[in-house]
């Protein structure tokens, strides 16, 4: 069974930066698609950012177009998600998932979850 596991989330101002990092084990890396959601207070869980198996194709959604970006290393089977620009309402639970498929992933449907990693950008 997949495993994912978290880490990088903290307390940031406002226009600074963190880097977000999801370590797979239990699978094989390459074979995955990855991404993050994000999930506020009182708010349903959305779509961050996908990458494919292969590391060419990526989405992200439009609100943090241009400010965030989704990267992988698979001799570290590790997803990264680096965020820059970070705003006030980027705070959240990020989670990070895994699924063969890319489609069924930004879908929100990914096999495996991560226990999340919390992200709090004041103003």
């Amino acid at each position: 069974q997949v495993q994912l596991v978290e880490s990088g989330g903290g307390t940031v101002q406002a226009g600074g930066s963190l880097r977000l990092s999801c370590v797979v084990s239990g699978g094989t890396f390459s074979s995955y698609a990855m991404g993050w959601f994000r999930q506020a207070p009182g708010k349903e869980r959305e779509f961050v950012a996908a990458i494919s198996s292969s590391g060419v194709i990526t989405y992200y959604a439009d609100s943090v177009k241009g400010r965030f970006t989704i990267s992988r290393d698979r001799a570290k089977n590790t997803v990264y998600l680096q965020m820059n620009s970070l705003k006030p309402e980027d705070s959240a639970v990020y989670y990070c998932t895994v699924d063969r498929l890319l489609s069924q992933l930004r879908a929100g449907a990914g096999t495996s979850w991560g226990q999340g990693t919390q992200v709090t950008v004041s103003s």
